[in-house]
């Protein structure tokens, strides 16, 4: 990269969105600069305990001919190293150079560090929706009560023969509740105020979460209606016969809004010894917990599975840098990534949380982003609320870029791609 020309993009964070946003202007022959704050790509992935993994298949994690170890953390964070090898992005990355301040100018943008201040025409957030670990503000005396968000348990054998208490509803909660049976944990409380849906399963994770069956029938042209209530039926049946009636969301499962979980197989089989209780944690005090409803337990360690915020605290915009969540960033973009709030911004984090294949998602949103930039798609300012999962997501982008696109033929391309990928085999690159 010549450091005296001027930029045309900045890219702010070098997960597997930012990595993929950056091969992709290249690509498009955009001269254009990758920060990241640590000292190392691969975002979240790098910085995550060995245990964690992917909610998916390997095979759809992986795009193209970039092989992939497994599911596992070090095969993410090495998968996104990889790109960054084989597409020879090295010099067009700053390790080790956190975003100050990000602030819109005349002629685009002036990005802050703590030993430069870049300037682009164009700027795109690659932060995540994941960066801020959640951990709920309670009450704490004397506490003496182990605490771990899921983020920061490194050694889950310290959870062997002890009395933990999950917290938490979702993805990572679950995943914890997996984690101290495999660990042998004397006893195991669960915490929740609402639970989300997941595909109750005795398979492996990896396996629960392939959805290249609804894939495809998104691209035989199933609508989202019908596709629901199958969904439900299946799920409701499952729910069922795994003797989980108890933790059945309240509403109805919307493929347009809930994310479809993977059933995590070991808190499945042992769900009749985890005692469970409804609400939140109030006050810690010694080894005691207190529930919202006053019910007290006796704890040795507390696994906090709330989740993560996003923070966008580095944009001098008051607007942007108060949004915590995807869902709320969602409400200020048009198409998705165009930021409402200010000129030549845009974001992947929204396309986060929908249910589907993470890398695939992010090519094929920052092929079309190069090509808003340059002039040859156009991405409007209508505000998308509901998730665009998988092939979906192709067929909105295909709504405004003629280019990646063509009107003719892309419907045909995807649906024999959708048909005649086989489940064991990656998706190419788009």
């Amino acid at each position: 990269m010549n450091p005296e020309a001027p930029l045309d993009l900045i890219i702010i964070g070098g997960g597997i969105g930012g990595v993929v946003s950056l091969h992709y202007a290249r690509q498009a022959g955009l001269n254009a600069l990758l920060l990241e704050k640590q000292g190392a790509v691969g975002g979240l992935w790098a910085q995550l305990p060995a245990w964690q993994d992917i909610q998916g298949r390997p095979e759809d994690w992986t795009l193209g001919d970039l092989p992939i170890g497994g599911p596992d953390q070090a095969s993410i964070a090495a998968n996104i190293r990889a790109w960054v090898e084989r597409f020879g992005l090295s010099p067009f990355i700053r390790l080790n150079t956190p975003v100050t301040r990000a602030s819109a100018s005349a002629d685009g943008w002036e990005v802050h560090t703590p030993s430069q201040v870049f300037t682009a025409r164009h700027l795109i957030a690659a932060t995540g929706g994941h960066n801020r670990p959640l951990v709920p503000l309670v009450d704490r005396q004397d506490a003496r009560v182990q605490e771990f968000h899921s983020s920061a348990l490194t050694d889950p054998a310290m959870l062997s023969g002890r009395d933990v208490l999950v917290v938490g509803g979702g993805a990572s909660a679950m995943d914890l509740l997996d984690l101290c049976f495999d660990q042998r944990a004397r006893r195991v409380d669960w915490v929740y105020r609402s639970v989300k849906w997941m595909m109750p399963t005795r398979k492996p994770k990896h396996v629960a979460g392939d959805i290249r069956a609804l894939a495809r029938m998104q691209m035989q042209g199933v609508s989202v209606a019908q596709m629901n209530r199958e969904l439900n039926a299946d799920l409701r049946q499952r729910y069922d016969k795994f003797g989980l009636n108890d933790l059945l969301p309240a509403n109805d499962f919307d493929f347009s809004r809930d994310q479809l979980l993977p059933g995590r197989r070991t808190m499945i089989a042992n769900f009749a010894d985890i005692r469970r209780h409804r609400g939140s944690v109030q006050r810690i005090s010694g080894r005691t917990v207190t529930l919202t409803g006053g019910e007290e337990l006796q704890v040795d360690v507390l696994l906090w599975g709330t989740g993560y915020a996003m923070d966008l605290g580095f944009f001098d915009n008051p607007a942007l840098a108060r949004i915590r969540s995807v869902d709320a960033l969602a409400l200020r973009c048009g198409s998705l990534f165009k930021s409402l709030d200010a000129p030549r911004l845009f974001f992947l984090a929204t396309v986060l949380e929908g249910s589907g294949a993470s890398p695939w998602a992010y090519a094929h949103a920052a092929r079309t982003l190069m090509a808003h930039i340059q002039g040859s798609a156009r991405l409007d300012d209508t505000v998308v609320t509901d998730k665009l999962n998988h092939f979906e997501l192709a067929r909105f982008l295909a709504g405004r870029d003629a280019v990646n696109f063509p009107p003719a033929s892309w419907s045909a391309t995807y649906r024999d791609l959708a048909e005649q990928t086989s489940d064991e085999e990656p998706l190419p690159i788009p």
